[in-house]
């Protein structure tokens, strides 16, 4: 594994502190919501769902799709689940600027 798929920036920490507040409810509109408040500035969508799949490809995050609904017109919400052996290692190997320190949301995990 080369050291490109431990590494994290910035946006990449602020969406797994918001995963880990979200715990169960953590989706994709729930965690742009939840992220535009504790930030105050917009999170772009595209820029959300590309650092969710890099999370997941490195490993950090697990997805889990919930069957369709009909207020969703059957489309499947994709909930997102932290690996908390790779989000603990990265935590003590690189304290990063947002984890537990200027992002309002450490004492919300």
């Amino acid at each position: 594994m080369g050291m490109k798929e431990f590494q994290l920036g910035e946006f990449e920490e602020l969406v797994l502190l918001t995963v880990g507040i979200l715990y169960q409810e953590a989706y994709g509109v729930a965690i742009k919501k939840e992220m535009e408040q504790r930030l105050t500035r917009g999170v772009r969508v595209g820029a959300l769902q590309t650092a969710l799949q890099r999370l997941e490809k490195k490993g950090y995050l697990k997805s889990s799709d919930e069957a369709g609904t009909q207020e969703r017109a059957g489309r499947p919400k994709r909930f997102y689940h932290l690996n908390m052996a790779r989000a603990r290692w990265n935590m003590h190997a690189k304290p990063g600027k947002y984890f537990g320190r200027q992002y309002r949301t450490w004492s919300g995990i």
